[in-house]
């Protein structure tokens, strides 16, 4: 008899254990391969406060957190000190599973309010899209 509860006193824990497994694994989603970029410059009206600057960028950055199609995202001020005529003050770059990502991105309320906001202190924007290579 005591042989028989030592085992259940062993099998219990294992049972436990297996289950609590299988419910990380039913929730667990692999993760896919992003396959797009894309890459936003903008060049900011010269009289733009700085202020303005630092707040586009952490709007900009916190996209990422309220569009789920966004997979990556990184940027940051152009560094290019000597040349105080250049093209573009600020850099970001999107990170998307695919095609639908970027258009669930260009449609998605939150970017859209991003740029109503942002938009006034640009001089000028450019976006390209790119494929990954694997």
């Amino acid at each position: 008899m005591k042989t028989k509860n030592k085992t259940l006193g062993y099998l219990i824990p294992v049972f436990i254990l297996g289950l609590f497994m299988l419910i990380i694994y039913g929730a667990y989603t692999p993760h896919q391969q992003a396959e797009m970029q894309r890459i936003v410059c903008v060049k900011f009206k010269a009289d733009t406060p700085a202020a303005e600057i630092e707040k586009h960028m952490k709007e900009f950055a916190n996209l990422r957190r309220q569009i789920p199609a966004i997979v990556g995202y990184t940027g940051g001020k152009v560094l290019d000190e000597e040349n105080s005529a250049q093209d573009f003050d600020v850099v970001h770059y999107l990170t998307f599973r695919n095609e639908a990502g970027i258009e669930t991105y260009d449609k998605h309320p939150k970017h859209k309010e991003f740029i109503e906001n942002n938009s006034p202190y640009w001089d000028k924007v450019l976006e390209l899209n790119s494929d990954i290579e694997k």
